[in-house]
């Protein structure tokens, strides 16, 4: 048994497809399937059932995969401890980020780590949550930048800070003479929302559960629309098709300057509102699994989030 052998069966337990993982491991198919076989006949257990379509895991197979798993974080811990005695920030620091925080907060932190931490470049991964759970689970990214809440993995977690979310609304529609706005004001806009599996979708059904369903009496056009990124909901709201929800660091700096200070042909199409009393906010956390042994790289890119701008949100210690 090799640590070679145990990498290529958590890849073909993660991918469900023996050519899939041999490309993700840099090898042959053939090279991974051998391999795997040799294991297989070394424990006298079957691992993989395999059909023309797909690979599943036996029940065996997922203790063994587990346990695979284990050994190979521990085995890196080993060359992670070498290099502590050495310099604790040299390597690597592999980052998951969601996809309505990465556009807003890696420019910055980027900056900020390639100017105090050289010697730790950040390799980024944008995903949806549980994507970026399952990938922390099984030791493809260190750590990952999260929106509470999200189902409990037993990961070591470190408060960021807390971002209040405002309305963007076209700037003819009659909310955007207001200085702000309620969710009570919203229930009988066209509200545009984030597909399935982002989890600012989920944010902003808490602030307006009304839109989990479509309207029934929307003459055949769905009260709701979807789309794939803040960015292209943000074109869509430019355009007057109705209104939504945005994090408080998507917010354009510029929008939110007075008019006085801005030329004629710098009117923007979007306003943004904020909302009257205590306004929704979603808490962004820092996770990564327990058994990661280099705390420092964590405390590092904490302190180079914190050295952000961050405009408008409130820092948690």
């Amino acid at each position: 048994m090799t640590l070679t052998e145990l990498k290529y069966i958590v890849a073909v337990a993660r991918e469900r497809h023996f050519g899939k993982a041999a490309e993700a491991c840099y090898v042959s198919q053939p090279t991974l399937s051998v391999a795997v076989k040799k294991l297989e006949e070394e424990l006298d257990v079957k691992l993989f059932e395999r059909s023309a379509n797909e690979v599943s895991v036996t029940a065996l197979g997922e203790a063994i995969v587990r346990q695979a798993q284990s050994v190979l974080e521990q085995a890196a811990a080993i060359k992670e401890i070498a290099k502590r005695g050495k310099n604790p920030l040299a390597g690597a620091l592999t980052l998951g980020v969601i996809y309505t925080i990465s556009p807003y907060l890696l420019p910055a932190l980027v900056r900020q780590v390639i100017e105090h931490t050289p010697e730790m470049p950040l390799m980024l991964q944008e995903n949806f949550t549980v994507k970026l759970l399952e990938m922390l689970r099984t030791g493809e990214i260190d750590c990952a930048i999260l929106a509470e809440p999200f189902p409990d993995a037993g990961l070591a977690l470190a408060p960021l800070y807390d971002e209040p979310f405002m309305a963007a609304v076209p700037t003819h529609h009659p909310l955007a003479s207001q200085a702000s706005v309620t969710s009570e004001q919203l229930k009988n806009e066209t509200m545009l929302l984030l597909g399935a599996g982002h989890c600012f979708r989920d944010h902003v059904l808490e602030v307006c559960p009304e839109f989990a369903r479509f309207s029934a009496n929307a003459e055949g056009i769905r009260k709701s629309f979807e789309g794939s990124s803040l960015e292209t909901i943000k074109h869509m709201v430019a355009a007057g098709m109705g209104v939504t929800l945005v994090p408080r660091l998507s917010v354009p700096k510029e929008a939110l300057e007075p008019s006085s200070k801005r030329k004629r042909d710098e009117e923007p199409f979007i306003k943004y509102l904020p909302f009257a009393g205590d306004p929704p906010t979603r808490r962004v956390v820092l996770a990564w699994r327990r058994s990661f042994t280099r705390y420092e790289a964590i405390a590092a890119l904490r302190n180079a989030i914190y050295a952000c701008e961050l405009p408008g949100v409130r820092r948690l210690s």
